[in-house]
């Protein structure tokens, strides 16, 4: 295996980009995001992963994986993801070292697409051409006229054809005020285009139960995180007495949760978040779970980190243009995709790899480590 190229380093940054404006959902607030970079090198060649996470997940990477996947031949992803999660037994996979190794795994699969001259998406084999997307923002803390630029931004000014806010403000007990935005967000992007809502688990049971109701009278199609994605047995409950389709997933650190929430019947689309669930590798396999059930995947935030493996998947719906991230990976990253119409082309261009490279110089003011 002397003829292959290995592992030479893994590296981290940090980067800490506050918000355009203060940012909630129904569950937790905040004005300020940060972003943990991995490079992996082979020779001259390095690729790049990130995850959106706290600051100590870059010291999880240097303590327990750099050590474990340097030396490895570079074409062998699977058993260095393998490698990753054996490593962090004692640490406990799920949570920060799910995302240390998703952003070590997505950096070591730019790497090897690098390495081979190939966007990833070659590497990995295209389902799709196109990878539909849909904006993503709306938080509780905007007024009625942020709210409605936003939403009008993405399906007028982008022509992106579905747009989703934020509900279940306050741990749900701000209910008029969800139903008063939703229906000013019906307004501002017409009949034509798709509205979904996301509540983040602030809703009780019955209570989502009733908000349906009112949700499908605005043509609301998305019901996202209704109650906790904890509770299988609610979402289940729900998903077979309302209209909308409920959709949960986000929170999956390891793929035998999403087995688990599969075999519940608690989704009608089963959402993963590439930069959690320990990286593409795990991401890929979490798609042939939903597909192995007649249900579909959507990719959550960090679009970037996802358009390849999105456009690998058969049973994709699509991937979400949540503007928190996008704004970031267009401040850190040169070689962004372009949204126009309602989808993205990853590889269209032709360049290796994820497609993007570190804009050093705008990236910098933002480095905290």
């Amino acid at each position: 295996m002397s003829d292959q190229p290995a592992v030479d380093a893994v590296d981290t940054a940090v980067y800490t980009v506050p918000t355009d404006a203060p940012e909630a959902d129904g569950t937790l607030a905040w004005d300020k995001t940060t972003l943990v970079l991995v490079t992996a090198r082979s020779g001259t060649t390095t690729g790049l992963g990130y995850t959106y996470a706290p600051a100590a997940t870059a010291h999880l990477v240097r303590e327990l994986l750099a050590g474990t996947v340097t030396g490895l031949c570079a074409y062998d992803v699977p058993r260095a993801n393998e490698l990753m999660c054996r490593a962090v037994r004692n640490a406990g996979l799920p949570g920060l070292a799910a995302q240390a190794i998703a952003a070590a795994d997505i950096a070591l699969w730019d790497l090897k697409a690098r390495l081979l001259g190939l966007p990833l998406v070659h590497l990995l084999g295209a389902a799709r051409t196109e990878v539909p997307v849909y904006g993503s923002g709306g938080f509780t803390t905007y007024d009625a006229g942020r709210q409605e630029r936003q939403l009008r931004g993405w399906a007028e000014d982008q022509g992106i054809p579905r747009v989703k806010i934020k509900i279940g403000e306050s741990w749900g007990t701000r209910q008029d005020r969800d139903l008063e935005r939703v229906t000013r967000a019906r307004a501002a992007i017409g009949d034509t285009a798709e509205l979904y809502v996301d509540a983040n688990g602030g809703y009780t049971g019955g209570q989502a139960l009733r908000v349906a109701a009112a949700l499908a009278d605005q043509g609301v199609t998305w019901f996202e995180e209704p109650v906790s994605s904890d509770h299988l047995t609610v979402l289940a409950g729900l998903r077979d007495r309302i209209p909308l389709d409920v959709a949960a997933g986000e929170y999956g650190y390891t793929l035998p949760y999403f087995e688990h929430m599969l075999a519940a019947g608690a989704v009608d689309c089963l959402q993963a978040d590439v930069t959690r669930c320990g990286g593409i590798t795990v991401w890929l396999r979490a798609a042939a779970l939903a597909h192995a059930r007649g249900i579909d995947i959507s990719g959550h935030c960090a679009p970037h980190a996802h358009a390849h493996a999105a456009a690998a998947v058969p049973n994709l719906r699509h991937l979400e243009w949540f503007h928190d991230h996008v704004r970031i990976e267009r401040l850190l990253f040169d070689g962004v995709l372009d949204p126009a119409g309602g989808s993205v082309t990853p590889g269209a261009d032709g360049t290796p790899g994820l497609g993007l490279t570190l804009a050093e110089e705008r990236a910098a003011p933002y480095r905290t480590e």
